[in-house]
């Protein structure tokens, strides 16, 4: 049985300028992300000129306005560009779609002026940012969140802390939801807060057993003060803006769960081509056939999956319970197939000379970033059935 190279997916993309972007997104992974990502985990280094590099390429804004900075890309477009990101290196992928996720409060919910003061630099500026809605004690139950905003003439003064925050520490701008009414999801409101606001501070970043270069951290808000004109949409309205841009985001998880397990098949065909055992490839075995068959057809289900709910997105149409499916089935799949790939590989593949390892370590995270699974089967369950009587 001759060795066989990973085959490059293939891409049903709208438009040439989507082709084009696509040959951009493969010319940096391979010359600039991949070659480094094994290393640069290990020793948890962040990139960030790879983010000043995408951002310069405009690759942060993708699926934003152009009048704004952004590249007027579908979200099925944008998807797939996370998913080819996420297979090079899931730090990047998930950081362009955590960026993403921090840009919707203001490009959705913004007035004209906020989005032409702070969009441009946000989307194409080289700016990096994150979302801030969880806290130490309100992380599934986010409408119980604590951190306050208390108006002081035309200023907020915002203090709490929020937990979980990807590029806490190291971004630019954070999209605080904080409370300035009464308890529940309606006394909730949504700031832009920059990262140099006196009084915000980050905590060490978590040890984590995955994803390791991107650093994850408790924010700490003692008396920040900002403006009026950074508050985002109405007082009250925040807790419906995070559970809109958490739909999105949903996505961008799904479509970075796909790149893992793609990159994990990938190099379990190449080993199982090239590794013999009594005296022939091990991929002649019928159980490592069917096995990598069933890992094959989860990635395209999963694919498909991200890309219908996708195409109900761009087309205006509601998607939230097609978003909460696919991050349930793509990064459940993802944790299967990344525990599959170790398997094929074996010994070797419970080493750190071989990239399944770490593929395994990261899928575990996107089962439970942005909403658990379970939640998301609460999610669904509700669109089905209706929701809990109390």
């Amino acid at each position: 049985m001759p060795d066989r190279a990973p085959q490059t997916v293939e891409r049903r993309l709208p438009t040439e300028e989507a082709g084009d972007l696509f040959a951009l997104v493969r010319e940096i992974t391979e010359r600039e992300i991949a070659p480094r990502a094994a290393e640069e985990e290990d020793a948890g280094r962040f990139p960030r000129e790879v983010f000043s590099l995408l951002s310069a390429s405009g690759l942060l804004g993708l699926p934003y306005a152009s009048e704004y900075g952004g590249g007027d890309q579908p979200y099925a477009v944008y998807l797939q560009v996370l998913e080819e990101l996420a297979a090079a290196r899931l730090t990047v992928g998930l950081g362009v779609s955590v960026h993403s996720l921090s840009c919707h409060a203001l490009a959705n919910f913004g007035t004209e002026e906020q989005r032409a003061a702070h969009l441009p630099a946000m989307l194409g500026g080289g700016l990096l940012g994150a979302y801030c809605l969880s806290e130490p004690a309100s992380g599934s139950d986010a409408a119980a969140l604590r951190t306050k905003a208390v108006r002081d003439g035309e200023e907020w003064v915002l203090t709490g802390t929020k937990a979980w925050i990807t590029h806490g520490g190291i971004a630019d701008f954070y999209t605080v939801m904080a409370r300035t009414g009464a308890e529940g999801p309606k006394g909730i409101t949504a700031f832009l807060v920059p990262g140099d606001a006196a009084g915000l501070s980050a905590a060490a970043p978590e040890r984590k057993m995955g994803m390791k270069g991107s650093p994850t951290a408790q924010l700490h808000l003692d008396g920040v003060r900002i403006p009026d004109a950074r508050r985002v949409g109405e007082e009250g309205r925040g807790f419906t803006i995070a559970l809109s841009a958490l739909d999105s985001g949903r996505l961008g998880i799904a479509a970075c769960a796909v790149g893992v397990a793609q990159a994990a098949l990938d190099h379990a065909v190449s080993y199982a081509g090239e590794r013999r055992q009594f005296g022939r490839p091990i991929a002649d075995f019928q159980g490592l056939r069917f096995l990598l068959a069933d890992m094959a057809t989860q990635i395209e289900a999963g694919r498909a999956l991200y890309l219908e709910a996708a195409r109900l997105r761009d087309e205006g149409r509601p998607f939230g319970r097609q978003a909460a499916m696919a991050k349930l089935f793509c990064t459940d799949a993802a944790m299967r197939i990344t525990t599959d790939a170790v398997q094929v590989l074996g010994g070797y593949g419970y080493t750190a000379d071989f990239p399944v390892e770490r593929y395994m370590r990261e899928a575990k995270v996107l089962q439970i970033v942005e909403g658990t699974n379970q939640i998301q089967r609460m999610v669904i369950a509700r669109h089905l059935v209706g929701p809990e009587t109390r």
